[in-house]
């Protein structure tokens, strides 16, 4: 028997943990419930566009599932040379999905949400300039070309009007052999 078996039953039979899922070990674990699966729309490496005519490169993002299915990481750099990465999970405590950004500038944003019909709504905070706070909602709609259309606004009225600050279209990046 292994150390880590014999400290789980010595545990189980003192009474100390009572077997539960959060009792199993690490290596064991899997997000493997439907609700991890809901944002996997979004994994892939994109090309994201945008403009009035929607044809003018942004930038590109690269979305990875972990290993054992817990999180989505998300790479971004944009065309301008600004960049980001953002951890996304399915949080099984609160029943809510989350996402941790930080930006190349140092901006940390924290969002939750959910799926609504098909798309992926979060919404989080960040601290204005002069004091309180903006509102920010983001939003994550897959089309039925196999491309996502996200949609980042901005509220400075607790969310009684809106405006939008990012709208990009994720378009499959073409493979050179493709």
């Amino acid at each position: 028997m292994n150390v880590t078996r014999i400290l789980l039953l010595a545990l189980l039979l003192s009474g100390s943990i009572r077997m539960t899922e959060a009792a199993t070990p690490f290596a064991l674990m899997r997000c493997t419930g439907l609700e991890h699966r809901q944002f996997d729309f979004w994994v892939g490496e994109w090309d994201v566009f945008g403009g009035p005519q929607g044809d003018r490169l942004l930038g590109s993002s690269r979305i990875e599932r972990s290993a054992n299915g817990c999180w989505l990481v998300e790479h971004w750099r944009g065309a301008s040379g600004n960049h980001g990465t953002s951890t996304n999970a399915w949080d099984v405590q609160h029943g809510v999905w989350r996402q941790f950004w930080v930006g190349g500038d140092g901006v940390v944003l924290r969002l939750e949400g959910g799926l609504q019909d098909k798309t992926m709504v979060m919404t989080g905070e960040l601290p204005k300039t002069g004091g309180g706070t903006q509102r920010q909602r983001i939003s994550w709609t897959p089309q039925d070309d196999g491309s996502v259309v996200q949609q980042w606004e901005t509220s400075d009225d607790e969310g009684t009007t809106w405006s939008i600050s990012f709208r990009g279209s994720y378009r499959k990046k073409i493979s050179a052999a493709d």
